[in-house]
């Protein structure tokens, strides 16, 4: 005889329409913490989603992707951040700069007032991968064994019920072309995160490529794909010096 209590997936999904209708959080949703790119992503990225972060070198995809975590864990959501570039004391070093809002290197060589050290803190999201390209170890080509590690992480997304956001260089970006703003052809592997992943995230700071127009810390965050809505844009703002990320829409987070 089946229990009584179980429901039918129509069934958790109808009690999840009702339940949002009612204001109460999506509870299949993790918000980035970054208001302008949850609205985009329609609140935020569901578990069960291959969210890929994508970027020029040094653009600051891992700090993105460390901000969006520590947010998402403000917001009780549990995380894992992994990191094949990176010791678990420098991944602290950035999170205590960037939450502190103070320098990396005020924090290394302990020239902190008080108030900088009151207000560091450290935070940990349900699962982030940093970066694709240190999955990779050499046994195949290395855009095969990208494509393989795309849709490992997927399957793994689906089968956790987690969300999972992955960061990547861009190993096809033509730097010859005029505008350098991420596209989806520039992810390479063979095409597997134009396919596989749910959504794709590209960092654009135009600083990088211009620095006599006097937009330093101006940055773009362009949906190249979004599997269940549109694509757009949000507008944040890079602090170099504490490595961190605001949304221009809600700079005081």
């Amino acid at each position: 005889m089946a229990d009584v209590t179980d429901i039918s997936p129509l069934a958790r999904v109808m009690r999840h329409v009702d339940e949002v209708a009612d204001g109460a959080p999506s509870p299949d949703t993790v918000r980035t913490g970054f208001p302008s790119v949850d609205k985009l992503l329609g609140g935020g990225a569901r578990r069960g989603d291959l969210v890929v972060l994508g970027g020029d070198v040094s653009s600051g995809k891992s700090a993105l992707a460390l901000a969006m975590a520590l947010r998402a864990a403000q917001g009780e959501r549990n995380a894992a951040f992994l990191t094949g570039e990176m010791s678990v004391s420098r991944v602290l070093e950035r999170t205590l700069a960037m939450e502190g809002r103070v320098s990396v290197d005020g924090i290394r060589g302990g020239k902190l007032d008080e108030g900088s050290r009151a207000s560091i803190g450290a935070a940990a999201v349900r699962l982030l991968v940093d970066a694709l390209q240190s999955l990779t170890t050499g046994a195949r080509a290395r855009d095969e064994e990208l494509a393989v590690a795309v849709r490992e992480l997927k399957a793994l997304a689906v089968d956790l019920d987690v969300a999972i956001v992955v960061t990547t260089q861009l190993p096809a970006l033509q730097r010859d072309r005029n505008d350098l703003r991420p596209r989806l052809g520039d992810y390479g592997a063979l095409g597997a995160v134009a396919e596989y992943a749910d959504v794709v995230l590209g960092l654009f700071r135009e600083e990088m490529y211009d620095t006599a127009r006097g937009i330093e810390g101006a940055t773009e965050l362009i949906v190249n794909k979004n599997r269940n809505g549109g694509t757009s844009y949000a507008d944040l703002y890079f602090y170099k010096k504490w490595m961190r990320f605001e949304d221009m829409l809600d700079p005081d987070r």
